[in-house]
């Protein structure tokens, strides 16, 4: 099979597993509608920085919960099974793949909640749609390559922890900033620039996954 025939067969599979386990996103999802309800019982009505910085919030550790599972749950023996079929590179896409896809779900739904419970703020439609996408890559790609050593390091989560902090921060700091843009928080001219960097990070962390994720598969 070619690469992007084994991502499609590794991303079926993927979905088909969530399917049977619906739990993980159930309660990923409960996770999200409470905290937005909390915030909303709270404050009643957000004021739009605070709402931005409590949106971000959310997302990450939404993020954390749904993508530190993706190598936890891979055993031993499935692992040689995929090795023996596919590439390591294919198996690192489709997580990715299927993580950001998740992302961006819960990225909508907690947008939506924060909207009805807390109000709308956001000006530039858009623009918050396009951070929400490129959040979720970001997230996606960071944690899924970081869960992929946890999981060689018998799931450390002090590891993953550790190695997270620098390479997410960046990605957030410039996220809070680009929403910031959207809800008229800021006059930035320079946004564009922004959700370049954005695109850059994730590729670079992208191309990063590609020259290591092979040998730490090997191991």
């Amino acid at each position: 099979m070619s690469l992007f025939e084994q991502i499609w067969f590794l991303l079926k599979k993927e979905f088909l597993l969530e399917w049977r386990q619906r739990y993980a996103v159930s309660g990923i999802l409960l996770y999200v509608f409470s905290t937005v309800f909390i915030i909303y019982s709270a404050f009643v009505q957000v004021e739009a920085r605070a709402w931005n910085t409590l949106f971000w919030m959310v997302m990450l550790f939404a993020a954390v919960n749904a993508i530190t599972k993706s190598f936890q749950q891979e055993n031993g023996n499935r692992q040689l099974y995929y090795y023996q079929l596919v590439s390591p590179n294919a198996v690192l896409f489709s997580k990715m793949i299927y993580n950001t896809l998740l992302l961006v779900v819960i990225g909508l739904l907690a947008f939506g909640s924060f909207s009805v419970l807390a109000g709308n703020p956001v000006r530039k439609l858009d623009l918050f749609l396009i951070a929400i996408l490129l959040g979720s890559m970001g997230f996606s790609i960071t944690f899924t390559f970081i869960s992929a050593l946890a999981a060689k390091a018998n799931n450390n989560a002090t590891l993953m922890a550790i190695l997270s902090f620098p390479l997410i921060l960046p990605i957030i700091l410039t996220l809070v900033k680009v929403t910031a843009d959207a809800l008229l928080l800021i006059q930035d001219t320079g946004v564009q620039d922004d959700l370049y960097i954005l695109i850059a990070i994730d590729m670079l962390l992208v191309g990063m996954g590609m020259v290591l994720f092979p040998f730490l598969w090997r191991d």
